[in-house]
Parts: C-alpha cells; sequence; structure tokens
C-alpha cells in the first residue's frame, strides 16, 4: 500500500501538465511571431527548470535512504536521463548537427568548474580544508578523460566517411565501459566512493517501515516528471528554434539552456553537502554526473544518428578542446591529495566564468 499522501511537489507536476496544455494550443488562439516563440520557449524552460528542482528533492530523498555509492549514482543518472530526453526532443525540431555536442560540452563545465568550483569556494571559507576520499577523485579524473578522449576529442581528427564505424565502436566501448566502473562502484572498490567521518550520520539506517512506501512515492513521482519534462521539452524546441532562428543569438545557447536544466536537480544537493561540510557528496555529484553525461550521452546520441542515418557532430572544436584540456588538468593537480580548499575552487570558478565569456561569443 502506497503511503497516505502524496510527496512535496505534486502541485508542481500538475501545474506543469495543466500549462503544457494550454501553451501547446497557443499558437491555435494568437499569431505567434518571434518575440512570442521566444517568450514562450521561456516559459517552457522555466517550468521545466521548477519541476526539475521538485524532482531533486525526490531524487535526494531517495539518495539519502540508498546511501553512498548509490545515492549520488541515482541523482547523476537521473540528471543524464532529463538531458538525454531533452536532447532527444530537441534534436526532432531542429537542423543543428553541433546541439548534442554543446550540450554534453556545457554540461561538463557546468559541472566541473560551476558546481564543484562554487562548492569548493563556499566549503573552504566555511571549513578551511575539506577532506574527500582521493581514490574518487582520482578514479572520476582518470575515466572521464578517457571517456571524453575517445568519444569528443578523436572524433574532432576523424575523417568523415568513418563516422558511422566510429560510432558503432563509441557506443559499445561506452556501455562496457560504463557497466564494468558500475561493478566497480557498488562492488569491490565500493569504498572509493564514500568518506567516513564525523559529519556523517546513520539516521538512514535507522529507517521506519514508511521508508518503503515513501521512497515508492518517489519514484512513481520521478518517473511522471521525467515524462513530463520529455512533452514540456518538446514545445520549449519548437518555439525556442522559432524564436531564436535569425536572432544573431549564438547557438551553443540552447545548449547551455540543456546543461542548465539537466544540472539543476544535482545543484541543490551539492550546495547542501558543501556547506554541511561533505565534499565526498559534492565529488561524487560533480564528478559522477560529468563521467555519466559523457559516457551515456554519447551512446545515445550515436545511435540516434545511425538509426535516422542523420551525422551529428561529437567532436569538439579547437575552442573547447583546449577549455576541456584545462579543466581536466586543473581538477587533476586539485582532487590528488584529498583535500580542497576556497582557492582550488576558485581556480575552477575562473574557468567557468571563461566559458561563460566563451559561449557569449559564440565559442
Amino acid at each position: 500500500m502506497l503511503a497516505d499522501k502524496p510527496p512535496p511537489g505534486v502541485i508542481a507536476l500538475i501545474v506543469s501538465i495543466v500549462a503544457y496544455l494550454a501553451l501547446a494550443q497557443a499558437d491555435n488562439f494568437i499569431q505567434l511571431g518571434q518575440a512570442e516563440s521566444l517568450a514562450i520557449s521561456i516559459l517552457f524552460v522555466l517550468l521545466i527548470i521548477n519541476l526539475a528542482f521538485q524532482l531533486s528533492f525526490q531524487v535526494e530523498y531517495v539518495a539519502e535512504r540508498l546511501k553512498e555509492p548509490y545515492g549520488t549514482m541515482i541523482l547523476t543518472i537521473s540528471a543524464v536521463i532529463i538531458e538525454v530526453v531533452i536532447i532527444v526532443m530537441m534534436l526532432s525540431h531542429t537542423s543543428s548537427t553541433t546541439l548534442a555536442r554543446d550540450a554534453i560540452y556545457s554540461a561538463v563545465m557546468l559541472d566541473i568548474n560551476g558546481i564543484l568550483g562554487l562548492c569548493a569556494i563556499i566549503g573552504g571559507i566555511k571549513y578551511g580544508e575539506v577532506e574527500y576520499n582521493v581514490n574518487s577523485g582520482n578514479t572520476y579524473i582518470v575515466m572521464i578523460m578517457t571517456a571524453l578522449g575517445i568519444s569528443m576529442v578523436l572524433p574532432a581528427f576523424l575523417p568523415a566517411e568513418h563516422w558511422r564505424v566510429y560510432s558503432m565502436f563509441t557506443i559499445v566501448t561506452m556501455s562496457v565501459f560504463y557497466a564494468l566502473f558500475l561493478k566497480m562502484q557498488t562492488g569491490r572498490h565500493r569504498a572509493y566512493f564514500s568518506y567516513r567521518d564525523q559529519h556523517q550520520s546513520s539516521s538512514a539506517e535507522a529507517a521506519s517501515g514508511r521508508m518503503s512506501n515513501d521512497v515508492r512515492w518517489s519514484i512513481l513521482y520521478m518517473l511522471a516528471g521525467i515524462v513530463t519534462i520529455g512533452f514540456l521539452s518538446e514545445e520549449m524546441s519548437i518555439h525556442m528554434d522559432a524564436g531564436l532562428t535569425g536572432s544573431g543569438v549564438p547557438p551553443i545557447v540552447a545548449a547551455i539552456v540543456v546543461a542548465i536544466i539537466a544540472a539543476s536537480p544535482e545543484v541543490l544537493t551539492a550546495l547542501k553537502a558543501a556547506v554541511n561540510n561533505r565534499m565526498q557528496t559534492v565529488v561524487n555529484i560533480a564528478l559522477g554526473a560529468t563521467l555519466s553525461t559523457v559516457i551515456l550521452t554519447v551512446p545515445v546520441i550515436e545511435a540516434i544518428a545511425l538509426i535516422e542515418d542523420r551525422p551529428l557532430i561529437v567532436g569538439l572544436s579547437p575552442t573547447q578542446i583546449v577549455m576541456t584540456f584545462l579543466t581536466l588538468i586543473v581538477a587533476t593537480i586539485n582532487l590528488h591529495d584529498g583535500e580542497t580548499n576556497a582557492i582550488e575552487g576558485m581556480t575552477h570558478f575562473v574557468l567557468f566564468m571563461a566559458f561563460a565569456m566563451l559561449a557569449a561569443l559564440g565559442m
């Protein structure tokens, strides 16, 4: 039997559905120009972000019950699912061949330089040196380097006629790579992704009999929310494409919107963890989300391209390769000792500001 009352956020889900039904029919009642289409797309973006934030509370609740490493695994995978859903919906209504690449690249910059950098600053200012399990940082970084190199850097130098064969190679390799990683993360090397100290609470182990019912409600809400986000994303992409066409806005802006929406369930959890001196959770969220984004989203996008026989550009541009290289080098240096501070966080946040500046310039 389910819990007596639904989880918080159901009202937001209902409002999103009603707003979708109303806004989706807007062009039947008024003549939509470019400005009107852009305004409606912004409304859809706000609805999706609000719903994603509501989802984050349910995901966080489930994560707390499952504990590490399963908790942040659920959080990061849910964010990737949202990102994949949005990208797929937007690809069906745009002729852009770089949307998926730019969205994944933006997510990497947002997760490592934005979330990790900001949380390190907050934790460093409040606590000085903030500790985490150094094995997790090293493991994540080397896997992110490998995944990015194979799926997004090497394709930039690949002749166009080989894209189908290399896409199939990428799909198989990334799928096996992630499956092995999950096996290690939840098995023999599970201790790499947890940090036991006085800041952690064992209250999750004292769950009551109602817990399973509440978790069931949360999972049902998450599934309903992701489906709703899919419908909202389709309408958002239609109106955004109409609103941005010919406006002079850099094409990467649409991709950044996707990355922001996908990361929104993670942001609150990461910030709370930083404030509560739980840097391990921040590392798991920021780097785990980056790895999941690259290693899961790229194969899905590649598979869609193969099925539709629609070549998509997944190879990073020269500017993006440089930014990615700088980000990973800085992360490797900062995460080598199991401690971080505000200075290290600032180096990442400066890189994030550089990413934002380059995006404004259309690069």
